[in-house]
């Protein structure tokens, strides 16, 4: 397959592992230019339409799902004889490999490879989906410490297939659940089994049960628990041992629901135990970077299917390795005997070049044996520069390596500082960091980044932890601004919670006007806080000013919150010239604080009584007024005296209203 295109657009550059029912390769997407993983299938398999309906169906169902623990589908399709899927290619190697490098981990070790497991598989099962081999093989691990599970629905893919007999049992013997063992069906509680079964063998750096054949060792779990860990390894807190209990109970009823309530228990024990966090380390000899390497040294070049390699290609040999096997095997009845269980081993690359020919020696000299004599001493020369070298390389590794680590000591029990002077005494830069605790005092220490026992570098600074005790609630910073809020609470520990709005008059909109509980409350680590957001200032209502002069109504309204932008005169037979006759808006209406207010001032003329006066008096008076005057009297005479007036005395007119005197004669 090497050197060949599928589908026009992925370039096949060199296998990664090799299963009985496919083969995963390196390749590129020569579309979009970026290193993919392409499983082809077995041609046999390939050209069933059961599997190719149910191959199909898989990976749509798979490529919907998104989580950092699940490694991505790109793509899937068809080229001549051969089905394919185009994946995430994970830079680094398989959980297999790193136990096979490290052995048994420690619980924080354990815990951080299976969090990201069981996180991907709840949600998958969420989907409706369940992966049925969950094993170290289709774990991968990044070269950056990310952990992906792989191969989600090709079992059941296979299982679909005419080619494949309905009576076998498809997964790996050494995870199967009981129920897959006898009945041959699976459902979440049956991954959540076989991720039991792996955390076991990440504690213990082996599986509970063993056998001379895969069939013996599936059926063994059908009568016999799974041990805890604890009583296989040393070291193992009673904690993981009951986790690993409940996962991989007989009975699927008694078993965690599926992978997120194993994942919500594996917190717990975390959190209990207070295991620090822990970056995963990549196998430094993984399948990915081989063939990666590999690649890199001898890049293929685009071929058409079925072309034969060329006398100056290089050679590529499949070296079966000793990872466990996917094993399909036959449900045996009781009175039948175990059948052969068929395997399918991983593959490692190893490439070789063909050999050059190289060119006849020259005839030789007279003076040979003094050129031999030369050609010694001139390698002897190399021979003591490139040892020279090595050693200089060697020392210089050491020391740029292990010569220059040191061990985090133990500071358990220790103040602090006691604890300090112990790190200074082990040559480990260190810095104060503090954590906020629910148990732990003020000023106790409660461990270091990175842990004790753990190597640092040269230079690389130590955290020595230190309890700030219980958190308290912040208090609220001038304006209240959200993400500054926010950003504390967390610091803090303290989940910011939804806690509806309020009015406030020192606070805007969209502001933080308060927390509850308030500011200078202690409670847990990780415990809420409702933030309550600010709607602006309360809504005024407009007061009665009517009646009053005008600079007491603008201090007035100004008092509560409102702004006297204008003055503007209103005729108002109620209130006399120059004092308030109301507002704009109106008096009882409400309005936001800091809103503009018009003065309304009535210009109204307070008739004067002008009954008993002369003619000519009464109407001065009234022109004084800016009034007009109608008179009715009997003579035309200036000695009329007023004997009645319309409006009368006290009433009031607009300006340049008419009053009608009534006189005698």
């Amino acid at each position: 397959m090497v050197g060949i295109v599928l589908d026009g657009r992925y370039r096949i550059e060199a296998p990664i592992a090799r299963g009985g029912m496919s083969t995963v390769y390196r390749g590129t997407d020569m579309r979009l230019d970026r290193p993919v993983a392409v499983k082809v299938m077995d041609p046999q398999l390939a050209a069933d339409p059961q599997f190719r309906t149910r191959f199909e169906f898989e990976a749509r169902a798979v490529a919907k799902l998104n989580h950092p623990g699940l490694v991505a589908v790109y793509d899937q399709g068809h080229d001549g004889e051969h089905a394919f899927l185009v994946m995430e290619l994970v830079e680094g190697g398989t959980l297999r490999e790193l136990l096979r490098e490290r052995g048994p981990m420690p619980p924080h070790a354990a815990a951080a490879v299976a969090a990201p497991v069981l996180g991907a598989l709840a949600v998958a099962h969420r989907a409706g989906l369940v992966h049925r081999d969950v094993k170290p093989e289709n774990i991968l691990i990044s070269d950056g410490g990310e952990v992906k599970i792989a191969d989600f629905g090709l079992v059941r893919a296979v299982a679909a297939a005419t080619t494949t007999s309905r009576s076998v049992i498809l997964g790996t013997a050494a995870y199967l659940s009981p129920e897959q063992v006898t009945v041959g069906n699976a459902d979440a509680r049956s991954d959540v089994y076989s991720a039991g079964v792996v955390l076991f063998e990440m504690l213990t750096g082996r599986t509970p049960f063993t056998g001379d054949t895969s069939l013996s060792v599936a059926y063994q779990r059908v009568e016999k628990d799974v041990p805890d860990p604890g009583s296989c390894i040393d070291g193992v807190p009673p904690e993981f041992d009951e986790l690993v209990r409940h996962a991989t109970e007989r009975e699927p009823g008694q078993r965690f629901d599926d992978a997120g309530a194993m994942a919500s228990a594996l917190t717990g024990v975390c959190d209990t135990l207070e295991l620090p966090r822990y970056r995963v380390p990549a196998p430094r000899r993984g399948s990915a970077a081989v063939v990666a390497g590999a690649a890199a040294a001898a890049p293929a070049q685009p071929a058409e299917v079925g072309a034969a390699p060329s006398s100056s290609a290089a050679v590529t040999t499949f070296v079966p390795s000793d990872a466990p096997p996917t094993t399909v095997i036959p449900p045996a009845p009781p009175t039948a005997g175990p059948a052969a269980p068929v395997t399918t081993r991983h593959t490692r690359v190893v490439t070789q070049q063909q050999p050059r020919e190289f060119a006849p020696a020259p005839a030789a000299r007279p003076d040979y044996a003094l050129e031999r004599r030369a050609q010694r001493r001139r390698t002897l020369g190399w021979i003591i520069a490139i040892l020279v070298v090595a050693l200089f390389l060697g020392y210089g590794g050491w020391w740029l390596g292990a010569g220059r680590l040191a061990t985090v000591p133990t500071i358990t029990g220790l103040d602090r500082a006691a604890a300090v002077s112990a790190l200074e005494a082990a040559g480990v830069p260190n810095e104060i960091r503090g954590e906020y605790s629910d148990d732990a005092p003020v000023d106790a220490v409660l461990g270091t980044d990175p842990a004790a026992g753990e190597r640092v570098g040269d230079g690389e600074t130590v955290a020595l932890l230190v309890s700030l005790g219980r958190p308290t609630v912040p208090k609220l910073p001038g304006g209240g601004d959200r993400a500054t809020v926010e950003d504390e609470l967390r610091r803090r520990t303290f989940e910011p919670v939804d806690g509806g709005t309020a009015f406030s008059s020192t606070v805007p909109e969209g502001g933080v006007a308060a927390l509850d509980p308030g500011p200078g409350t202690e409670l847990a680590v990780g415990s809420a806080v409702k933030v309550i957001i600010s709607k602006g200032a309360a809504p005024i209502e407009m007061p009665d000013v009517a009646g009053k002069k005008p600079d007491a109504a603008r201090s007035q309204l100004e008092d509560a919150g409102l702004a006297v932008v204008d003055t503007r005169e209103v005729f108002d037979p109620n209130v006399d010239a120059g004092r308030v006759s109301g507002t704009d808006p109106a008096t009882g209406t409400e309005v936001g604080a800091g809103s503009s207010v018009t003065l309304l001032v009535s210009n109204a003329v307070k008739v004067p009584s002008l009954l008993g006066r002369s003619v000519p008096a009464a109407r001065k008076e009234l022109e004084r007024l800016g009034l007009a005057v109608e008179v009715r009297q009997v003579a035309d005479t200036d000695r009329s005296v007023v004997i009645g007036q319309s409006p009368g005395a006290g009433d009031r007119v607009e300006p340049g209203g008419t009053v009608t005197l009534t006189a005698l004669p």
